[in-house]
């Protein structure tokens, strides 16, 4: 399955130093993800929530528009295919055929529908990382990002993302179920790499900024995610920090 941006093999180096936050703020509790589209009715109350969750900072949210609506009459701006294999890969890990929008994944355990604010409040508190979450610092320094993941209580098969997010954008939709409206997204993914495997040991990395700047992108986040790209599994850990 092809990822978004390149791998490049030695892209991201193991880092010599434990990295400082770039800003101080609430250790990341919960990471939600919204698959969204332009060509869905229902999707911009959902996208506006999600603007709402991405203000707290105990919080990180991420849109991931799909495809799969393009049918309807709008093809979507934002959307990639690669979102809709998550959002599937999700679906059968855990085993159903739930694959809807909007659609919000809460902490890579929960799914709720993306626009139900009370049941999405209730999943956050429900599968909100606990004491055993995986500390993670991410920090820009000049043309580089410093990723620092600390030790877990207990060793677990996992892999380290980095994405790159446009933390607002208005899209004015000209056809299909939102035509005539204007909807802003928030934290929108447009690159993602995986940095690593990781096995629960403290480890350190440092990417190249280069490596997810393209136009637009002002923000970045990294994720411990439990399992795999084609079996993802519950998140351990997150962080996110803004490039300007």
């Amino acid at each position: 399955m092809m990822l978004l941006g390149l791998m490049v093999a030695g892209l991201f180096a193991p880092a010599s130093a434990r990295a400082e936050p770039a800003h101080a703020g609430l250790p990341t509790r919960t990471v939600v993800e919204l698959f969204t589209s332009q060509g869905c009715s229902s999707c911009p109350p959902a996208d506006r929530l999600l603007g709402d969750l991405a203000a707290d900072p105990s919080i990180v949210a991420l849109s991931l528009p799909v495809d799969y609506w393009d049918y309807l009459g709008w093809k979507d701006t934002l959307a990639s295919p690669r979102f809709t294999a998550r959002q599937r890969a999700y679906s059968r890990a855990r085993g159903d055929r739930d694959v809807y929008t909007p659609q919000m994944i809460v902490n890579g355990r929960v799914q709720v529908v993306g626009n139900d604010r009370a049941r999405i409040e209730k999943a956050i508190g429900e599968a909100r990382l606990g004491d055993d979450a995986v500390p993670v610092t991410l920090s820009l320094a000049k043309d580089r990002l410093k990723v620092a993941v600390g030790q877990a209580k207990a060793a677990s098969a996992s892999e380290v993302w980095i994405c790159a997010l446009t933390r607002q954008i208005a899209v004015s939709i000209g056809r299909g179920e939102n035509r005539d409206r204007q909807v802003v997204y928030h934290n929108v993914v447009r690159r993602w790499h995986k940095i690593d495997n990781w096995n629960g040991a403290t480890a350190n990395w440092d990417v190249p900024l280069e490596s997810i700047r393209s136009e637009g992108v002002d923000a970045a986040v990294v994720f411990i995610q439990r399992g795999s790209l084609d079996a993802p599994g519950p998140m351990l850990g997150a962080a996110y920090v803004e490039l300007n």
